[in-house]
């Protein structure tokens, strides 16, 4: 469905990157509502202040997405505000740095409730109201780690794989109906979530410093590019989005060699990717 003066959009992961950049985009096209969701606070009002000379109403709760009743109230905004919702894009997510042996169960738990839990959490909250009213799109955002693991990211890989596989399965079961489900994959987007990644607490301290550096020297793509790109494939009804070249890159070596994709994207790197070791 089109993105028009009829929508009301939500927004979760608002207050920065690609989710104030889907902010900025989404009311450009000339929507009726936006509502925006973020843990932090501050970060939010920001948000919601630069989009105060738009055409837009705009409205913003403080959240934690891993919690299901903070989910229910963005819903319940929404209700409140403009009486419905017709987009919902689960954007919220946060990054975990270490190997396995290094990071903690309940580092593990934190991430998958925020990136996978938030994610469910907003898909079926907000599918109850567009089976409801017949209609509406549902966009999760997961990640090329959704499509490749390299090492050093297993936690973070394993949520956006289940992401992925959560949206896809999704998917198919409303394919003869009026809701559309997209699952994004983003390559390397310049946001803060490696700069605000939590760190293993057992991995080496140049590790922790490591990773987010070689994440800005991987990240070419803008959040406004990307969210131009994720809009663009929404009013396309695209089941797969994949922001950027290099996500295309590591989407065609990962099909074509399922088992051997990391040492040959590695080398395409430069050796970058073998440095999340």
């Amino acid at each position: 469905m089109s993105l028009d003066q009829d929508s009301i959009v939500v927004i979760t992961g608002a207050g920065s990157g690609i989710g104030k950049a889907l902010a900025h985009r989404t009311a450009k096209a000339g929507i009726r509502g936006l509502v925006l969701s973020d843990i932090d606070a501050t970060r939010l009002d920001d948000v919601l202040k630069s989009l105060e000379a738009s055409n837009t109403k705009t409205v913003g709760v403080s959240g934690d997405v891993s919690k299901l009743r903070d989910v229910e109230g963005v819903r319940d905004l929404a209700l409140e505000t403009f009486g419905t919702a017709t987009h919902i894009f689960n954007n919220a997510g946060v990054g975990l740095v270490g190997r396995t042996s290094e990071v903690s169960f309940e580092d593990m738990e934190w991430l998958m409730g925020i990136n996978f839990w938030g994610t469910v959490y907003g898909s079926k909250i907000f599918l109850e109201l567009f089976q409801k009213q017949g209609f509406g799109h549902i966009t999760n955002i997961s990640s090329v780690f959704g499509i490749i693991s390299p090492p050093g990211q297993s936690t973070y890989c394993a949520s956006k794989f289940a992401v992925r596989g959560f949206t896809e399965s999704l998917r198919h079961e409303l394919e003869d109906t009026d809701i559309y489900v997209t699952c994004v994959h983003p390559g390397g987007v310049r946001t803060n979530i490696a700069q605000d990644a939590k760190k293993g607490e057992d991995a080496p301290e140049e590790d922790k410093e490591r990773a987010p550096e070689i994440f800005r020297k991987i990240a070419q793509t803008t959040p406004e590019k990307a969210a131009d790109i994720i809009v663009k494939g929404v009013m396309r009804k695209q089941p797969r989005v994949l922001i950027g070249s290099d996500a295309m890159q590591i989407s065609a070596v990962q099909r074509f060699f399922p088992t051997r994709y990391f040492e040959i994207l590695d080398r395409l790197s430069g050796g970058l990717l073998s440095k999340f070791r």
